[in-house]
């Protein structure tokens, strides 16, 4: 099977999904909790067990890694399917409308088919390796701006906040004294999604999922755009560190990432940089 029947069967699947997810938003939920902000609904269960039946039956040789526990661990050396059934659970939880389906087909450690679906915006963002990134079948590119104090960036902070030493926040007021704005909207995917169409300028967040970022990595690099961990080196698939750009801003990310409140300052030089 070509990455092209690949994809479009994934684009199919993650389509159905979404239906389920999209016919069930604003309702009454189950929830139940992993950790203290960690919610997992009846949604994301059914939507998990749909993605995972579907998908054996046209990969049956294939490897599967489900965010809700569904399938093998991911770094097993076959061609490994990354799923996210329902990102941004908690805000579905709360019929915040902001939520995505994320299917990401990883050979030999690179993502080489990639969807995420908006089932409420009904968006199917979609890419495979050397063939260039789409939205609704319409080419995607990432932007032009040029400097950091230009951009319009996004983060996410990590289930953990409540108890970690680096919880991002720190991270996220460097950021915001030295770009045009900020955004944290609550699902991984559809910020990287939303890089590669050109909606944000770049996006960094640590201590996420491999099923978080499989697919949106590969929408980003499709889309001309560039990804990678905290140090600018490429080991970004497991999700714990990752900064994605148009890769005219990157540099300066890295260097406010590297080096906080002393990287440059656009207005006030002397409070940091040169």
């Amino acid at each position: 099977m070509t990455d092209a029947q690949t994809l479009e069967i994934a684009v199919r699947i993650a389509q159905e999904a979404g239906a389920l997810v999209r016919q069930r938003f604003g309702q009454q939920h189950e929830v139940t909790f992993k950790g203290a902000v960690d919610p997992v609904t009846e949604a994301d269960q059914a939507a998990e067990t749909l993605i995972l039946t579907r998908l054996r039956a046209h990969f049956p040789h294939h490897a599967f890694h489900a965010e809700e526990g569904g399938g093998a661990a991911w770094q097993t050396g076959a061609p490994t399917w990354l799923i996210d059934p329902l990102d941004g659970t908690n805000n579905f939880a709360h019929n915040f409308p902001h939520v995505g389906i994320s299917l990401g087909l990883v050979i030999a450690g690179e993502p080489v088919v990639g969807v995420i679906h908006d089932p409420l915006r009904e968006e199917t963002f979609a890419a495979r390796r050397g063939a260039g990134a789409t939205c609704n079948g319409q080419p995607l590119h990432v932007t032009s701006t040029a400097t950091l104090a230009e951009a319009f960036l996004a983060t996410g902070l990590p289930y953990e906040r409540r108890v970690l030493a680096d919880n991002n926040t720190r991270r996220l007021d460097h950021f915001a004294r030295r770009c045009q704005g900020i955004r944290r909207a609550g699902a991984a995917a559809l910020d990287l999604a939303y890089v590669a169409c050109g909606r944000f300028d770049g996006y960094w967040e640590p201590l996420l999922k491999p099923w978080d970022v499989a697919a949106g990595i590969l929408l980003v690099r499709e889309a001309g755009g560039q990804v990678t961990d905290f140090t600018g080196g490429p080991e970004v698939l497991s999700g714990r560190e990752l900064v994605a750009s148009n890769g005219h801003i990157h540099a300066a990310m890295l260097r406010v990432i590297r080096e906080g409140a002393a990287a440059p300052h656009p207005d006030w030089p002397a409070l940091g940089g040169d």
